[in-house]
C-alpha cells in the first residue's frame, strides 16, 4: 500500500493548517498515511554561514523522512501572504539537501486561514515553487474562514467538504498510479 506524510507549514500548537491537513490525511481510501509536526524539527536560521558549519541533524532527519513516501499532503499557514518563518527554514534547508524537495511525487497543496480568502497569498505562491522543486502532480484547496466551516475535526460545509473530497480523491489517484 503506498503511503503518505501530511503536515503543515505551521509550528504553531494550535495550527489550523495542521487540522486541515489531518483531516484531508483521513480522508483517503486506500493509502496509509503519517501526519508529522514541525515543531519537532529544531533548526538554526539558514545562511551559508550555518551551511558552512555541515547541515543539522534535524535538517537532515526531516529530508530523510520526505525520501520515505509516496506524496504529500501540505497546508500551508499564511504569514503576511507568505510561507511562515519556520516553513521558509526547513524548506530552505531542505532543498539545500535534496534540490527536488517533493522528490518528483504528488503533492496535495492546501491552505486556510479565519479569513474568506483561505490563504490563497501562500497557495499562489507555492504552486508557482513548489512545481520546480519536485512537486510531480500538485493539486490544491483553499478552505476560507476555518472558524466558521471547521468544526470537531472537520469541515461542516457540505459545499466545501464535497470540493475537498474531490482534491483529495484526485491526489490519491496519482499516488496510487
Amino acid at each position: 500500500m503506498k503511503k503518505i506524510l501530511a503536515f503543515a507549514g505551521s509550528t504553531s500548537s494550535t495550527s489550523i493548517n495542521k487540522k486541515l491537513a489531518t483531516f484531508a490525511a483521513e480522508n483517503l481510501e486506500n493509502t496509509a498515511f503519517d501526519v508529522i509536526d514541525l515543531r519537532d524539527f529544531i533548526l538554526p536560521f539558514y545562511s551559508e554561514d550555518e551551511e558552512k558549519k555541515g547541515f543539522p541533524e534535524d535538517a537532515k532527519k526531516f529530508t530523510s523522512i520526505l525520501g520515505s513516501y509516496d506524496g504529500f499532503i501540505l497546508s500551508l499557514a499564511e504569514h503576511n501572504g507568505s510561507y511562515t518563518a519556520a516553513f521558509k527554514n526547513i524548506f530552505d534547508w531542505s532543498s539545500r539537501i535534496e534540490a527536488k524537495v517533493f522528490r518528483d511525487k504528488p503533492l496535495l497543496l492546501m491552505a486556510t486561514s479565519p479569513g474568506a480568502r483561505g490563504g490563497i497569498s501562500v497557495l499562489d505562491a507555492a504552486i508557482t515553487r513548489f512545481s520546480r522543486m519536485g512537486a510531480k502532480e500538485l493539486v490544491s484547496y483553499s478552505l476560507p474562514n476555518f472558524y466558521n466551516h471547521f468544526k470537531e475535526g472537520k469541515i461542516i460545509n457540505q459545499e466545501l467538504l464535497g470540493s475537498l473530497k474531490k482534491q483529495v480523491n484526485q491526489f490519491e489517484n496519482l499516488v496510487n498510479e
